[in-house]
């Protein structure tokens, strides 16, 4: 059964990035998402030059979903040779790389080539799932139980790619499926820049209440750039209808991001919406985000991870032990000072029967006891009228040995 397809796209550079190094496809059968790695190295030409590659898959006809995924596939390998290549005219592109999710349409079904960190989703009845998996090294820690997927969301590798289009792998590994749909299906491309950054469920809402493809694709991106947007996003969306769109309907080819510049040897195309996108500011901003980088070496990667990451709890248990015992001798070192300078104050008060002077002060800590007898004044408490007494048993405290005499002798003591 032959089922139509409508679609709309979008890129924004973002709040943080100083160039756009995603780019996006929508044609007539072919949709994709490329995001590049290498930053100022050839992020935005390594995706631009691998989507206008791919875009002239738009034009084949293929018989069935199985060929599609072998032409996606085969056509992807030969991107990675390309881009090769071009490194090889170019070394001060060494380095660069990019994702790639996309797929074709073959009649009720859809041919899926998947490689890094760009994503696809479905909504299906109003529900939303994600239907590829990260080549991310987060991931293989989430897959192997090391960390929850809530962890992966903030962890510090989760910009480590370990698989990509590039000057990186002369034969990486690229996923493909192959698909059903079903009149009503939206079928999401995006970039980490949108699925990083904005929640499943937020992303789900927006889908779910759109008037239209391109007002839902405006929505997900304004939604991104409410977050700060701290990397490009580039979305792309495409509804399953029950019919074929007649030819004249549709909107033709088009190129978003960084494959919509001019790119030697490519096509410039660019659309409307991606130059308002692109001057599109907001208020809030956000910090930059790690590069994404290529790291191949899975097993190792992780050795050497997780020999960091004892390094840093050693030094973590080291300065928080040091801090501990700086802790206990500033309040130690406070104990003794408090307790020197206790023992320069005196008192007049009583044991009960006598008047006594006492040095430090009328306190305890616990058992241990701040004041001691200086002198025994051997002059009897019920010597004393009635208010001297209450004086005495209240303390009458001193500054010195000598003025606390002098207190005692101020005392009315008979025949003193």
């Amino acid at each position: 059964m032959a089922f139509g397809f409508a679609s709309a796209i979008g890129s924004h550079v973002g709040m943080v990035r100083s160039n756009n190094q995603d780019s996006g496809f929508a044609g007539t059968q072919l949709f994709l998402v490329a995001d590049g790695m290498g930053g100022h190295a050839g992020g935005d030409v390594a995706s631009a030059l691998a989507t206008q590659a791919m875009a002239r898959l738009d034009e084949d006809q293929l018989a069935t979903p199985e060929a599609a995924t072998s032409t996606l596939r085969q056509s992807l390998l030969d991107a990675n040779r390309m881009l090769r290549s071009t490194v090889s005219d170019r070394p001060e592109l060494s380095g660069m790389g990019t994702t790639f999710c996309g797929f074709m349409t073959v009649d009720d079904h859809l041919a899926l080539a998947h490689i890094g960190d760009s994503r696809l989703y479905l909504l299906r009845d109003g529900s939303l799932q994600q239907v590829t998996k990260d080549h991310t090294f987060v991931q293989r820690l989430v897959d192997s139980g090391r960390i929850t997927e809530e962890e992966a969301k903030t962890h510090p590798r989760r910009s480590v790619l370990m698989r990509v289009l590039g000057d990186v792998d002369s034969s990486p590994e690229i996923d493909t499926a192959v698909l059903d749909t079903v009149p009503g299906d939206v079928w999401l491309l995006c970039s980490d820049g949108l699925c990083g950054y904005v929640e499943d469920v937020d992303i789900e809402k927006i889908m779910r209440r759109r008037s239209s493809l391109q007002g839902a694709v405006d929505a997900l991106i304004d939604k991104s750039l409410s977050h700060g947007a701290p990397d490009n996003v580039t979305v792309v969306l495409v509804e399953t209808t029950p019919e074929p769109i007649p030819e004249e309907q549709l909107p033709g080819a088009r190129f978003a991001g960084s494959a919509a510049a001019e790119i030697p040897g490519g096509e410039r195309i660019s659309t409307a919406r991606n130059k308002i996108l692109n001057r599109r500011r907001t208020v809030r901003r956000a910090t930059p985000v790690a590069e994404s980088h290529f790291e191949p070496r899975v097993d190792e990667y992780l050795a050497e991870l997780i020999a960091e990451t004892r390094r840093r709890n050693r030094q973590r248990r080291l300065l928080w032990l040091l801090g501990v015992l700086a802790i206990l001798g500033g309040i130690a070192a406070a104990l003794v000072l408090g307790y020197q300078w206790t023992q320069t104050r005196y008192y007049v008060g009583t044991d009960g029967s006598t008047v006594i002077i006492y040095r430090g002060v009328q306190q305890d800590i616990g058992s241990f006891s701040l004041h001691s007898v200086a002198e025994n004044t051997e002059i009897p408490l019920d010597a004393l009228d009635g208010n001297e007494q209450r004086q005495v048993k209240r303390t009458l405290s001193a500054d010195s040995l000598a003025e606390a005499r002098d207190i005692v002798l101020r005392l009315g003591v008979p025949g003193k």
